[in-house]
């Protein structure tokens, strides 16, 4: 029997990283992420996360949902185009998007992603 899972009341441990050092261009953008749920085929997956200021290369390979709910995050395309995300905001990052994230405020959202 499948249940419904509760974020808040996941006992699930965090994971501390940091990007790639090849990845990052400014700052230290710590990390942490808390997988509340991943599927049995292991394509779909949810948690929290959260970052410290610091600017990184990111190349997603999955299509990722996020919903920001602590901090300001600039996300800026292979082209250029910047698109400021403050708490509250909500948007996707599609498989195969590349470019930049900014953490100019330190950031927690929630996330789902398919890969």
């Amino acid at each position: 029997m499948q249940k419904v899972i509760a974020f808040a009341r996941s006992a699930a441990a965090p994971a501390t990283y940091r990007p790639a050092p090849e990845r990052i261009l400014g700052g230290d953008p710590v990390q942490t992420a808390t997988l509340v749920f991943t599927s049995a085929d292991g394509r779909f997956s949810a948690g929290t996360w959260s970052a410290e200021r610091g600017t990184w290369r990111v190349v997603f390979t999955e299509s990722e949902f996020c919903h920001l709910i602590e901090g300001v995050i600039v996300v800026t395309d292979e082209a250029g185009e910047r698109t400021t995300f403050r708490a509250g905001d909500a948007f996707v990052s599609p498989a195969g998007f590349t470019g930049t994230w900014e953490i100019v405020e330190p950031a927690r959202k929630l996330f789902a992603f398919y890969e």
